[in-house]
């Protein structure tokens, strides 16, 4: 009996002694999960940028109506006539529910957009403003 709970203790600290020298698959598999998941978080900031980037774009080119139909021919104005036709179909959607008399929160509801975003495309229609 004595002769056995010695065994077991010499193979105990001999397998303890060889766990040191093992390689551990859990550390590699750690580095890899943490790999993952700064590479998710940096396609996840680009992503957020490029949004951004497209938004600003989105919002921020208008052209003032007023400026541009001030002593400006016909063929100028069908020139007119074709950049509101280029306009992107959400912000045609914007206008066309406004003019339904839908308010500011139907649209969100309805298009996603931001609040801010909203008023400001219909900012723009009311001071008769394309975007560009």
């Amino acid at each position: 009996m004595f002769n056995t709970i010695i065994t077991l203790l010499v193979v105990g600290i001999i397998l303890f002694i060889i766990s040191f020298f093992m390689n551990n698959r859990f550390d590699e598999l750690e580095k890899e999960l943490e790999q993952l998941s700064i590479n998710q978080a940096q396609d996840h900031f680009t992503l957020k940028n490029k949004v951004k980037v497209l938004e600003e774009e989105l919002l921020k080119d208008t052209v003032n109506l007023n400026d541009l139909t001030k002593g400006h021919t016909n063929s100028q104005s069908s020139k007119l006539q074709t950049r509101r036709d280029q306009e992107p179909p959400i912000i045609k959607e914007i206008k066309t529910l406004y003019e339904q008399g839908l308010g500011v929160e139907e649209i969100e509801n309805r298009t996603g957009l931001d609040r801010n975003d909203i008023k400001v495309i219909i900012q723009q229609k009311s001071n008769h403003q394309l975007f560009g």
